[in-house]
């Protein structure tokens, strides 16, 4: 979609004023149902798409082409909430390495999507301002935490969008939405300007409607930036250029624990084991490989993730961050200010403090790291075998709004499939295999970390089965 549009402007079939405004209808048609968009960047996407069109310069990999944003990330002097009330009116002095990057790549800013609360759910029923509804059944989560994004691209509210990845925040909602969404290896793409939920974990990555999309976007933001120690000096591919469609010979391993893991649907199951079929007939060789443990990586997970979060939620005081009041006390300042936190946020910061206090952190944190060096590892080792594994994104498919929401064991059960990705910090992609019931089915393709090239070229060809 971006390559065709970018050959319109260039041949001046179609103009960047006529695209935005056709999404900007778009918006103001769908949105007010949905609830993706938490600001809408109307007036600024106007203005750029004309200087844009007047300069009749589109050889920028992203000129014209209009995008979303998950309300992470940091735009100067736009909002920027994390989805919580603590940060509501929070302007940003300047700009994430991210979004520079894509405004230097000429991309059109249509607005900022919702997001579970500082990115801590998994259906975006955690935003303190809105729920957003699935685009394919309104009574359905988008998945989370990057359901806007994933329903602002499913509804052609944007051409793609910028999501972020620490347990399955871009996978999860791109596969309840229909749509392709990557988590790039850890320190791919820089994190500077993106505001934090778990630092050893957060990823930032691409959503949108075609591998080929998610590709060209990744190119474009991916790479060393000074200002993120965790990204290394190695080169950048142009990962759209290196998509190729012949897999035969390529070993696809299956996952024994996922496939045979407590609560995965038979339909799930039978849509992963379906599509490594297909693949077996374009000439991959399936092998089973197994992962000892997996039964430990949520609890891992959410171990590490939570003493992070504790963590990286101090700063948000009221002082620095935040409404400010009047307190008589230092005490009433606190507890005006961390009030305004959401549930799952109180969770976190109760769970990550325990964990981290003395007498607990050799028990529970320190156990908890040393078993994540043992995942890592396993993966390392199973990809000395297969050149890529393919396995179900979700237990089950999209459930209800308002299902798993006071019962956060069953909602964290949801990224089983997902967590261990980000333990291991190697790259995995979602992408759509078509529909059952209604509601979009897909699977995810998991990757030697830094090799983003492999999993987009049988993404690929999953997308054309």
């Amino acid at each position: 979609m971006i390559s065709s549009l970018l050959s319109d402007f260039r041949s001046k079939k179609k103009s960047a004023q006529d695209i935005t405004e056709e999404h900007l209808a778009r918006i103001a048609e769908k949105d007010p149902e949905i609830g993706a968009f938490l600001y809408i960047n109307a007036e600024n996407a106007r203005k750029k798409a004309k200087e844009r069109d007047s300069s009749g310069d589109f050889s920028a990999p992203l000129a014209g082409i209009p995008m979303t944003l998950k309300d992470i990330i940091a735009v100067e002097g736009l909002q920027n909430t994390a989805g919580s009330k603590i940060l509501e009116g929070y302007i940003s002095p300047y700009s994430s390495t991210v979004w520079k990057k894509l405004e230097e790549a000429g991309a059109i800013l249509l607005g900022k999507v919702n997001t579970d609360e500082f990115t801590m759910g998994s259906s975006c029923e955690n935003s303190a301002y809105k729920i957003t509804k699935n685009p394919h059944d309104f009574s359905r989560v988008p998945g989370g935490s990057s359901g806007g994004s994933a329903a602002s691209v499913a509804s052609d509210m944007g051409i793609f969008s910028i999501g972020s990845d620490t347990g399955g925040s871009i996978r999860q909602p791109a596969n309840f939405c229909g749509v392709v969404g990557i988590k790039p290896s850890y320190g791919r793409v820089s994190r500077s300007g993106c505001i934090s939920y778990a630092s050893s974990f957060d990823t930032i990555g691409p959503l949108a409607k075609t591998v080929e999309d998610t590709a060209i976007v990744l190119s474009v933001i991916a790479g060393h930036d000074p200002l993120d120690a965790t990204t290394p000096d190695i080169p950048v591919p142009n990962y759209a250029q290196e998509i190729s469609h012949n897999i035969k010979g390529k070993k696809i391993g299956l996952i024994k624990e996922f496939l045979q893991a407590d609560g995965i649907r038979p339909e799930i199951k039978e849509e992963t084991l379906k599509t490594a079929q297909e693949l077996e007939k374009k000439g991959a060789i399936l092998q089973e490989v197994s992962l000892s443990l997996t039964k430990y990586a949520v609890s891992t997970y959410y171990l590490l993730v939570k003493a992070e979060a504790s963590t990286n939620m101090a700063r948000y005081d009221g002082i620095r961050y935040g409404p400010s009041v009047s307190p008589k006390s230092l005490h009433d300042m606190y507890e005006h200010n961390r009030s305004l936190f959401g549930d799952e946020v109180k969770r976190a910061i109760m769970m990550g403090t325990y964990t981290l206090s003395a007498g607990y952190y050799d028990a529970y944190y320190l156990k908890a790291a040393k078993v994540r060096t043992l995942i890592k590892q396993e993966y390392e080792q199973i990809f000395e075998t297969v050149d890529a594994i393919i396995a179900p994104v979700s237990p089950f498919p999209p459930f209800c709004i308002g299902e798993k929401i006071d019962d956060p064991l069953a909602m964290y059960l949801a990224d089983i499939f997902t967590v261990p990705i980000n333990l291991a910090g190697i790259c995995g992609i979602s992408v759509p295999t078509g529909f059952r019931n209604g509601l979009p089915t897909g699977v995810q393709v998991l990757g030697k970390a830094f090799h983003e090239s492999q999993i987009f070229s049988i993404a690929s060809v999953i997308e054309n089965l």
